[in-house]
């Protein structure tokens, strides 16, 4: 009965105390949610403490040990700064921190001659300072993470000095392409009319693929520096790879992804004939900028396939070595490039414009709703950013959670290793390729420590 009379009470509160108080709600129920799903991998992490018997012809007992150091590291880590976001975020809504800022962006617009009648451009400044307050609380986390944890378990390759001027220059990136996207985003929903949420997600739609297109041609290239992979045996195979299932290959890069970590990663990207593949430093065995170091540390001089070694110095180099075998390689990219077989990267952007359109249509219907922007503390105007804030960042997470859940479901991953499996025996016998996947998969996600 008192449970039922809460509710009534609740239900007969004002309309913007209601959706404000479900945001919130929400909001902790799915932190409690993940944080209790990451209670239970965590006891995992300490339970388990010898290597799996599915591993155990993969990976020794010391690897194996170091891999779960690394991970209990992590998702305490990830508790921690979880817990902080989360009470930020609430403090922030609790306490009016959005008007605040807004009100502070109109302040300064006001200094520089411009009246509330610039909405664009106050929205800009709004969004300057909301991504820049962002990077300031997030900056001690990443620097815990990168100094105390990686560099704990030996993957950070960085000073702080390059991790400093990395992060301003990353800033300033985001800042040049994020304001004026936004500018012409909120003068075309302002100009639009009826049928402006069409205009926005073709706009939207437009933006995503040019980024796409230039983001490894002209912007990667500003953080790493990409150059094509040499001539010789991996190439080679990578070609033929591609090749035999019609993967349109131009290109293949190696980024130099060690001045930054030892974590390793592979990716393609790319429209219709003009397929590229970057491949990290830290994956390739043979040309880790790593491996070089270790054998200038220990002295040696580089030699083929160890000959004239002792056992010792071959079992030092064998423990030291860093990133996958060409097999190992070829495995990993078999996977990836079964994504692209099977249509997986087509169907998630169709997906993925189904949804764009699917929010900005309800985005248009909810607009005019005042209720919204008073449950945030704007009771005297209703600015088009804001509208995009709430509604997409609030009002939706109930929607953006469930889309989350669906796009992670298992499925496509199988698949996609299944294809890899198909590709990698047209080049080893399918137990080679097998352990070969399983080896390359374990180095590339980075689960290994040296």
């Amino acid at each position: 009965m008192g449970m039922w009379a809460s509710l009534d009470a609740m239900w007969e509160m004002p309309a913007e105390k209601r959706i404000f108080g479900a945001v919130l709600l929400f909001s902790w129920t799915v932190y409690l949610w993940e944080t209790f799903l990451a209670q239970r991998q965590r006891r995992i992490y300490k339970t388990t403490t010898h290597v799996p018997l599915e591993l155990g012809q993969i990976m020794d007992s010391e690897t194996f040990e170091k891999s779960r150091l690394y991970q209990l590291d992590k998702s305490t880590f990830s508790f921690w700064s979880g817990l902080y976001s989360e009470i930020e975020g609430t403090l922030i809504l609790l306490f009016g921190g959005i008007p605040y800022l807004w009100r502070l962006s109109g302040r300064f617009c006001g200094y520089a001659g411009f009246g509330p009648e610039y909405e664009i451009t106050q929205s800009l400044v709004f969004l300057l300072l909301a991504t820049l307050f962002s990077a300031l609380t997030g900056l001690p986390w990443s620097l815990y993470n990168t100094f105390v944890i990686e560099e704990r378990h030996g993957f950070n390759q960085q000073t702080l000095g390059f991790f400093m001027k990395d992060a301003i220059k990353k800033f300033i990136v985001t800042q040049c392409i994020l304001l004026p996207v936004s500018s012409l985003l909120l003068y075309i929903i302002k100009i639009g009319g009826d049928y402006f949420f069409i205009y926005a997600w073709l706009f939207t739609l437009v933006v995503s693929l040019v980024l796409v297109t230039i983001y490894a041609d002209y912007i990667a290239p500003l953080f790493d520096k990409f150059t094509p992979l040499p001539e010789g045996k991996l190439k080679q195979e990578i070609e033929v790879m591609a090749k035999s299932i019609d993967f349109p290959l131009t290109k293949v890069y190696v980024v130099e992804g060690s001045k930054r970590s030892s974590h390793s990663n592979a990716y393609f990207y790319g429209f219709f004939k003009n397929k590229r593949i970057v491949l990290f430093d830290t994956l390739l065995e043979e040309y880790s900028v790593l491996n070089k170091d270790i054998q200038e540390e220990s002295g040696m001089e580089p030699r083929n396939d160890g000959e004239g070694d002792s056992e010792e110095i071959k079992a030092k180099v064998k423990n030291k070595k860093q990133g996958c075998k060409n097999e190992e390689v070829l495995a990993v990219l078999g996977h990836e490039l079964g994504h692209w077989k099977l249509g997986h990267t087509v169907k998630n952007i169709i997906i993925s414009q189904m949804n764009s359109f699917l929010c900005f249509f309800l985005f248009a219907v909810l607009i005019g709703r005042k209720e919204l922007f008073v449950a945030f503390g704007f009771y005297d105007s209703q600015p088009t950013l804001i509208g995009l804030l709430i509604i997409f960042q609030f009002i939706f997470s109930p929607y953006n959670e469930i889309q989350v859940w669906f796009s992670h479901r298992p499925g496509n991953p199988w698949k996609a290793r299944a294809r890899s499996s198909n590709l990698g025996c047209q080049l080893l016998p399918q137990s080679q390729h097998t352990a070969a996947y399983n080896r390359g998969k374990l180095k590339a996600t980075a689960e290994l420590v040296k």
